[in-house]
């Protein structure tokens, strides 16, 4: 802990100075040099700081700037996506939503509602599994194999009777949805609700989110779900592109 403190310190004091030497660093940490310039060459090697010439002074390194810009990015989103959740839920009459990941499960964290009498709950703020919705399996499928492998290995939840627990047919499933471009949900975590979901990509090509609008089954049907999948697409799109992407 103790060295994680330090390593904090050191960036604070590059981000308020602008750069500092070796001496200053160990002052301001209290340390000798030599543990100052170890601690240093740690974060230098992680681009985290790096050195201004030869044997010169220390500033921020490019590698903050990718975590910030991660932040960022992540914080933007609401901000960003509510236009377009807002939009979308006028022309299709649903409510739609945007999920990011975290870890095992997806976090909605911008929804507009549906004009429609009949539209889904406040799904805001709200801890989703990854395999049972349309969002869930968007941000699964393009999660890193490893990731997918650790979900699949555990004894999956079954919501409802059309919940899909088979690691088999998730792995196909995930395939489908890459190829295709969108995932759906027919009534896999709530009986009569349904769902289609599709990604939105940052600047380096990433999906970090999924895009998705949900409604009663009798009224979201899979006869339904082309035109409510290509209206989706186009908006993601638009979405990715102010987040930087360029498909």
């Amino acid at each position: 802990m103790q060295s994680v403190d330090r390593a904090v310190t050191v960036l604070e004091l590059l981000a308020r100075n602008g750069e500092a030497g070796i001496t200053e660093i160990a002052g301001e940490l209290g340390v000798h040099k030599s543990t100052a310039s170890r601690l240093v060459s740690v974060l230098e090697s992680r681009g985290l700081v790096e050195q201004l010439g030869e044997r010169g002074k220390y500033a921020i390194g490019f590698g903050i700037v990718r975590l910030a810009g991660a932040a960022t990015e992540r914080m933007d989103l609401p901000r960003l996506g509510r236009p377009f959740c807002e939009q979308l839920a006028l022309d299709l009459g649903e409510t739609v939503n945007i999920a990011i990941r975290d870890n095992d499960v997806a976090i909605n964290i911008s929804q507009a509602r549906g004009t429609a009498a009949v539209t889904a709950h406040n799904w805001v703020g709200q801890r989703t599994p990854l395999h049972a919705t349309s969002s869930g399996k968007v941000l699964l499928a393009h999660a890193p194999p490893d990731d997918q492998d650790e979900l699949l290995v555990r004894q999956l939840e079954r919501y409802t009777t059309r919940t899909v627990t088979n690691a088999g047919q998730l792995r196909k499933d995930f395939e489908l949805i890459v190829r295709d471009g969108y995932a759906t949900s027919y009534e896999e975590l709530e009986l009569g609700l349904n769902a289609a979901a599709v990604a939105v990509h940052n600047h380096e090509g990433d999906v970090i989110a999924a895009l998705s609008a949900s409604g009663p089954s009798y009224r979201f049907s899979r006869k339904r779900m082309r035109d409510v999948v290509g209206a989706m697409r186009v908006a993601a799109k638009e979405l990715s592109s102010q987040l930087g992407f360029l498909a």
